[in-house]
């Protein structure tokens, strides 16, 4: 008996497809598509097959960012050098990284921010797995910057860290969505200005280095 010879036919990534046609979809028509029946009958799935992937638009947007994240980090991470790194560089290669990924999806990320009243003042509710998996991250940096004095410890504002980064990288969200510099190269600046500043503010500063030395003169007076 001749053995058969046809291929079996690769095994179909449907959460990846369902991310993609929503993508798609969203470049096309300018908005979401009307439900996720007439979505599901697009991709020639049943609707109860697309809820075993995803409950709703609003978590596919959500697997986006989430994406965003872990490209980011999984690029980083291929790289022997980034483990050498000091936080700083860290911080700086994140977001370098990340505006790369960001670049990937530009089309799709401006029609759904670019105008958005809610970046302004709230953030949107599909960001903050993203918000969480950077904060993990950035502790993780704080904490390598404090074992290496890079980044000081002060009471409760130390605490706080992980926010003011958290901000940091929003804040550059924001900026390169709207720039139209060449290669982006304002948002670059920004990245570098920006992680600086807040190195510079996180590090032991001259005020720090008066208290330590007024504790010690009170303390062997």
């Amino acid at each position: 008996m001749e053995k058969s010879t046809a291929k079996k036919s690769p095994k179909v990534d449907n959460r990846s497809k369902i991310i993609s046609a929503y993508i798609e979809y969203v470049l096309e028509h300018g908005q979401e598509p009307a439900s996720v029946f007439k979505f599901a009958k697009e991709l020639k799935m049943k609707e109860e097959e697309f809820y075993s992937y995803f409950t709703s638009f609003e978590s596919i947007k959500s697997a986006v960012w989430s994406k965003l994240f872990d490209d980011t980090i999984n690029s980083l991470e291929s790289q022997e050098v980034f483990r050498e790194y000091s936080a700083r560089e860290k911080l700086l290669g994140f977001l370098f990284t990340w505006v790369e990924e960001l670049k990937k999806n530009r089309s799709y990320l401006l029609v759904q921010y670019e105008k958005s009243k809610a970046l302004k003042n709230l953030l949107p509710t599909e960001v903050k797995v993203f918000k969480d998996k950077f904060k993990d991250f950035a502790n993780e940096i704080i904490l390598e910057g404090k074992e290496t004095e890079e980044i000081a410890s002060r009471p409760i504002i130390s605490d706080r860290y992980d926010e003011a980064l958290w901000l940091q990288v929003w804040f550059v969200f924001q900026f390169w969505l709207k720039d139209t510099s060449q290669a982006f190269e304002k948002t670059d600046a920004a990245i570098e200005k920006s992680v600086n500043l807040a190195f510079d503010l996180m590090g032991k500063s001259a005020l720090d280095t008066f208290i330590d030395f007024a504790k010690f003169l009170y303390q062997n007076k």
